[in-house]
């Protein structure tokens, strides 16, 4: 398992990005270094390390932690490696990347939507080697799914659906934040990116059908869930934004009043990438969290 910094003007490619081998897979990623505390950021289905750029940066500036930002396999410009990945499957695979990397201290887990969800099944993997969740508008909390996730589902239908092209761009941006067209100009491109990766709708949709079916998120995955976090050992901070058009913003106020040493965050005004559209306010609150609670 190598890991290969690069520093190329390549398209799409910023300058900060690295590449490790993780079980034969390339994992591409973002590490700030340092000695401080360890935080890692996954972001959600469909997306990259990118939705985490802007924290990222601003929690780099205050040069306190060690941040470290992955683009999941089948995401990004990680390889696809074995599919389909359900939320245990990338669980795993995010503990063989640390131990690529040889983290093998407690840290902090930060995740978005599917990224919450993986986050907590890391969790429920190695609790020894987590100190704190912070879980932004989290997936598998509760049955509730929209109605494009719902019939995305279906064979043949979903295929049709998730096609990719413009549309595909357009209805990801119009769904995912509360004002789309300020957001727009800084994330187009990169959803684009993702959208029109030869493979990743394909992926996109194993993994939804995995997690989804037509009545909503799968019981079984969600209530194992919600029992993970009942018995959580570590402090954990529940964030979800006011106009969440993904997921109810009661799945995370149910999960927290059953997570003990839990608090909740409710941002106004933002949709489900609170990490996109309130930067600031995320990087500060996970900064509160790792050294303050």
């Amino acid at each position: 398992m190598t890991a290969d910094n690069n520093n190329k003007s390549e398209d799409n490619i910023l300058p900060q990005d690295q590449f490790i081998s993780v079980n034969g897979r390339k994992i591409r990623y973002q590490d700030t270094g340092g000695e401080g505390p360890i935080l890692l950021l996954t972001h959600g289905i469909g997306a990259s390390l990118e939705t985490w750029q802007e924290p990222y940066a601003l929690l780099e500036k205050g040069n306190q932690l060690r941040v470290i930002v992955w683009d999941l396999p089948g995401h990004g410009l990680s390889d696809f490696g074995n599919q389909p990945y359900g939320v245990e499957d990338f669980a795993q695979a995010a503990w063989h990347f640390l131990d690529a990397l040889n983290i093998d201290q407690p840290i902090t887990l930060g995740g978005n939507s599917l990224g919450g969800a993986i986050s907590i099944h890391m969790m429920n993997l190695r609790p020894d080697r987590v100190n704190k969740l912070a879980l932004l508008n989290a997936a598998s909390l509760g049955k509730e799914s929209p109605l494009p996730f719902r019939l995305m589902s279906l064979p043949l239908l979903g295929e049709l659906m998730n096609k990719p092209g413009k549309q595909a761009v357009d209805q990801q941006i119009q769904s995912i934040f509360y004002e789309p067209e300020k957001q727009r100009p800084k994330i187009e491109a990169v959803i684009t990116r993702n959208v029109m990766r030869p493979g990743a709708n394909k992926a996109f949709l194993s993994t939804l059908r995995l997690m989804t079916n037509f009545s909503g998120q799968r019981p079984a995955l969600y209530q194992k869930t919600l029992s993970m976090l009942k018995t959580c050992p570590v402090p954990v901070l529940f964030v979800h934004g006011t106009h969440d058009m993904i997921i109810s913003i009661e799945h995370t106020k149910n999960a927290q009043s059953i997570t003990p040493k839990s608090s909740l965050l409710i941002l106004e005004e933002c949709g489900h990438t609170p990490q996109v559209e309130t930067p600031e306010k995320v990087a500060n609150v996970l900064t509160d969290l790792i050294f303050n609670q």
